[in-house]
């Protein structure tokens, strides 16, 4: 089962969240994703097995530029999450086709994400997923 998330469901989408970016605190994400659900252009799609909260999608619209697009706003997936046991069941199609309906309603014409060069696992599933590849960017940063 899919359901767009609500602010009551923020611990839980923070705790699918830490283990996508295991980089952060959960303190953190419950304070990123409380803000997110609380703007019209963003949403949180969680997915279930039963109770359990299985994996989720992020998404919004983003008016800037973004690499491969020609119309603004774009839907982007900002991150996809889905518990290793229930893997390559579907769950990621359905959690990106949702966001994709959510863009849709929101008057986009395009959908997007990214992924780090390395991630192949991701990749596959991107181009397995309708999606194609627009760019391939090394980004730098300097001390000033």
């Amino acid at each position: 089962m899919l359901r767009e998330a609500t602010l009551s469901d923020t611990k839980e989408a923070a705790q699918l969240a830490l283990l996508l970016w295991p980089g952060h605190t959960l303190e953190e994400l419950i304070h990123e994703m409380s803000q997110l659900l609380g703007q019209p252009d963003a949403t949180i799609i969680l997915a279930y097995d039963s109770n359990e909260a299985i994996g989720f999608a992020q998404c919004q619209l983003r008016y800037d530029y973004v690499e491969g697009t020609t119309s603004s706003p774009v839907g982007y997936l900002e991150g996809l999450y889905v518990k290793e046991a229930f893997r390559k069941q579907g769950v990621a199609r359905s959690l990106i086709h949702t966001c994709e309906n959510w863009a849709r309603e929101r008057g986009c014409q395009e959908f997007a994400s990214d992924c780090e060069l390395g991630n192949k696992e991701s990749l596959a599933m991107h181009l397995k997923l309708g999606f194609s590849e627009a760019n391939r960017i090394i980004c730098f940063t300097k001390r000033l």
